[in-house]
């Protein structure tokens, strides 16, 4: 089955080769696209979708979320929002949560948030597990994630559960042994927070290590609290992403700018946590290649919503709008080592956002309006 996308106004292709173009269409065939070119000389299709002058763009890429989880922190976030910091310590109290709910639970609350970013133009998303921290509640996280979306991601190593408090080094054994064995078969990438209150370098490099052996591919998460290791470690090993980088020195975004390794940012975990903004202007400046990403999880970035995150990351990082949204589409693809998605060219999937809006720029121009009129996914209208 064929689709005509006719009458765009502005599309934004992420396609070196056409940029940004004007007065367009696009032809679905099943979930690819097939033909990009002049509405003047567009194809027949078997049915048509009619932009009417707005603006089309690729589905949204949200490559860092924690979506199996249980309860909420509520009040959490309003003990912050009066005054109290930030620690990551509220992860033990999902944790249990977490532990507590049954399969269907977990799967009707994932698949809840899925469908809400859905709603909002994220035609791909990453679930991580880390809320389980057992060898069994960890394999059912990713059992769950993996029954959803197609890239799912290990994070055992999230925190140390309250029952290896003080041996978090038997509890790295667990992760690099009987839990990431457990976990392979559900899980495309493995994760590790590197920071002072998780896990230093070297248990994060022996997770990373492990989870390589059994075929996963890397992620981590990265200076999101304070300095450290983790941006540098990530490039070192050929991570994906390195995930937050917040605070980043010189010689860390060096490293980033000679590497292949995304600096993944996170807007809605600084908005949450009232921290410090990353400065994606250096970043980009540099050379680096970054993406955006929602980070929703219960504790310190409950949104679903990338268009959220391209306003904040336009007003906060000093990203311009299009570098944002490319951010948050072939920017996340990116960091998900994913060619087939975040842009429009010919052979790409058919994930497709049509605005309520003329251009791309309203995203950030227009916070917080719901200007996502309709989301092709697999080349299916939602």
């Amino acid at each position: 089955m064929s689709l005509l996308v006719a009458n765009i106004g502005e599309l934004f292709t992420n396609d070196p080769g056409l940029g940004i173009v004007h007065d367009v269409a696009v032809v679905v065939e099943d979930d690819r696209i097939a033909w990009i070119g002049p509405m003047s000389s567009a194809p027949a299709a078997d049915s048509v979708l009619d932009a009417d002058g707005a603006a089309v763009l690729p589905g949204f890429v949200d490559s860092h979320a924690h979506l199996v989880f249980a309860g909420d922190r509520a009040a959490e976030f309003g003990a912050r929002m009066a005054g109290e910091a930030y620690t990551g310590g509220g992860i033990r109290t999902t944790v249990a949560a977490t532990r507590a709910a049954s399969d269907d639970e977990l799967r009707r609350n994932a698949r809840r948030l899925v469908g809400e970013a859905l709603r909002q133009g994220t035609t791909t998303i990453e679930i991580k597990s880390g809320y389980g921290l057992s060898v069994a509640d960890e394999q059912r996280s990713l059992r769950v994630a993996a029954e959803i979306v197609e890239e799912t991601t290990f994070l055992g190593a999230h925190v140390v559960p309250a029952e290896y408090a003080g041996r978090p080094g038997d509890y790295v054994d667990l992760v690099c042994g009987e839990m990431v064995e457990a976990v392979a078969p559900y899980a495309r990438w493995v994760d590790v927070f590197c920071e002072r209150g998780a896990f230093d370098a070297d248990q994060a490099r022996a997770v990373l290590v492990a989870g390589a052996k059994h075929g996963l591919g890397l992620r981590l998460h990265a200076n999101q609290l304070g300095p450290g290791p983790g941006v540098r470690l990530a490039v070192e090993l050929g991570a994906a992403s390195a995930d937050h980088c917040t605070h980043l020195d010189d010689a860390d975004v060096d490293a980033l700018a000679s590497s292949d390794t995304v600096a993944t940012l996170l807007p809605g975990a600084e908005f949450s946590t009232r921290s410090p903004y990353p400065d994606g202007r250096r970043l980009l400046d540099a050379g680096v290649t970054v993406a955006l990403a929602t980070d929703c999880n219960p504790g310190s970035s409950y949104t679903s919503s990338m268009p959220f995150c391209i306003a904040l990351a336009v007003r906060e990082m000093r990203l311009t709008p299009s570098e944002a949204v490319a951010a948050a589409t072939v920017g996340g693809a990116t960091a998900l080592r994913r060619t087939d998605l975040g842009r429009v060219s010919i052979g790409a999937r058919a994930d497709l956002i049509v605005l309520d809006a003329p251009s791309h720029l309203h995203l950030a121009y227009r916070p917080g309006v719901p200007l996502i009129r309709t989301v092709l996914h697999h080349g299916v209208p939602q």
